[in-house]
């Protein structure tokens, strides 16, 4: 797999304020988000729907789901030396932001 180009810290700062619900996590490595819905049914539809954009993407997140509440981390593995953000979790946020409206 080839290395994917890690985000300086400026386009880090530049993600966070173009996606101002996503927070930083794992000492900047990483984004994360949580989605609350009305049931787990909702939850569980946007998960699908999350997951085929994620698919065709090749960019799979990292989350969490107790009924009505997903959590979602972005990061890319192979961005960096220990991974990173990268131009993958800026696109796949952007699309999971267009599907939670």
């Amino acid at each position: 797999m080839a290395q994917v180009a890690e985000f300086t810290e400026e386009e880090t700062k530049q993600l966070l304020t173009d996606h101002p619900e996503w927070e930083l996590a794992r000492e900047g490595k990483a984004i994360t988000r949580t989605f609350q819905f009305g049931d787990f049914s909702e939850a569980w539809g946007f998960m699908s729907r999350v997951a085929l954009l994620a698919d065709a993407q090749d960019h799979h997140p990292e989350w969490f789901n107790v009924y009505a509440k997903v959590e979602i981390t972005l990061t890319t593995h192979d961005a960096g030396t220990n991974g990173g953000l990268s131009l993958r979790d800026e696109k796949l946020a952007r699309a999971i932001d267009r599907i939670a409206g």
